[in-house]
């Protein structure tokens, strides 16, 4: 049964240097046309189940006219809500109030924010503004119009960025008194900016460093590490992100946008004249049972709690040691098997790319 929704809104008024997700500069024809074509794709495929979370993301869905926001607020009145749904939007700092205000009264109950540093130089690689004075005025208000869940993100891992620098971005977070924070690592991916002017990746000795940096200050601090780039205060685990990482079914709208239906993992295509035209699936994978399991390890084990063994024996009516090689990773501790589950520790969390390679060998 599908709960989730994610809807992409793929328009920015800046392109961040390191970005490479599907993106378009903000133009108003373009954002108007889109929006019609959304919610003719949501009324096409949507198939009235009731939704527990609605995440909007993009690009940056903040950048749209107050007349856009609220218009593509009112297609999300087609879909049928739990009546405890989390309903997440994706902004910038530079959201003004009339914005949250229009936000709060369709029911948004969660912001998340794209920090990612307050170190100046950092932010000018970014291709980003911002200043501490206007993220804690906006964090601020955010809480005087009655938002008490809100996410921050980190990114970290500069080119010669030091412990030091890391230090202030996460006293800075820690003192916003967020509910939830993202941490990233800076991936410079292809056809960004920051890869075709050759700015060059943080050694990976000092990455690691960083990431059980982060992970020692945050607990510190009361933040609850349940999944490997993410931290959350008590209750306040982001409910859409776990639909993925339980391997459940979710919508995706909207241009290259991605979801799970039934037997189908799909991707949208990021052509706007397609997407435009209701041509909306780009790539579709029909999955077994086979990958099914697969996927529900490697994206399980993501997080702290793992695989619960019971669980999977129900979905599946195998156990997990018959269904995948695993008996190596346990012997080098790259596993962990207890009586309930089976779970990477966090001391090998940096690695875990590599040992959710092994499944997919």
């Amino acid at each position: 049964m599908v709960k989730a929704v994610y809807i992409h809104i793929p328009f920015c008024k800046t392109i961040c240097t390191y970005c490479s997700f599907c993106k378009l500069y903000y133009d108003k024809d373009l954002a108007d046309k889109y929006l019609l074509a959304l919610k003719r794709e949501i009324e096409t495929l949507y198939q009235k189940e009731r939704i527990s979370t609605i995440y909007i993301g993009g690009g940056t869905p903040s950048d749209l006219t107050i007349e856009q926001l609220q218009y593509l607020l009112d297609i999300t009145q087609i879909l049928q809500k739990d009546q405890e749904y989390e309903f997440t939007f994706e902004c910038n700092c530079d959201i003004d109030e009339s914005k949250l205000r229009l936000l709060k009264s369709y029911g948004v109950n969660r912001l998340s924010f794209g920090i990612e540093t307050v170190h100046s130089d950092y932010l000018k690689i970014l291709g980003r503004k911002g200043s501490h004075k206007d993220i804690i005025a906006k964090i601020q208000l955010c809480r005087s119009l009655g938002f008490d869940c809100i996410n921050g993100d980190l990114m970290y891992a500069f080119h010669l960025e030091s412990i030091d620098i890391l230090k202030k971005d996460l006293e800075f977070l820690v003192k916003l008194n967020l509910e939830h924070i993202s941490t990233y690592s800076l991936m410079i991916e292809e056809h960004t900016k920051l890869y075709l002017d050759g700015f060059e990746n943080c050694d990976e000795e000092l990455d690691a460093k960083m990431y059980y940096y982060i992970h020692d200050i945050l607990q510190k601090h009361g933040y609850y590490h349940y999944e490997v780039s993410n931290f959350s205060k008590k209750n306040c685990f982001s409910k859409h992100n776990m639909t993925y990482w339980k391997n459940l079914e979710y919508y995706g709208f909207g241009l290259g946008a991605s979801g799970y239906i039934g037997k189908i993992r799909y991707t949208n295509t990021k052509s706007f004249q397609n997407y435009i035209a209701g041509k909306y699936r780009y790539q579709e994978e029909v999955i077994d049972k086979k990958d099914k399991m697969c996927y529900e390890l490697i994206l399980g084990l993501r997080t702290k709690e793992g695989i619960n063994q019971r669980e999977f024996f129900q979905k599946y009516q195998i156990i997990v040691e018959k269904a995948f090689d695993i008996d190596d990773l346990i012997r080098d501790k790259y596993l962990v098997k207890d009586n309930e589950r089976i779970y990477i520790p966090c001391d090998k969390w940096y690695v875990m790319n590599s040992i959710l390679e092994r499944f997919v060998e």
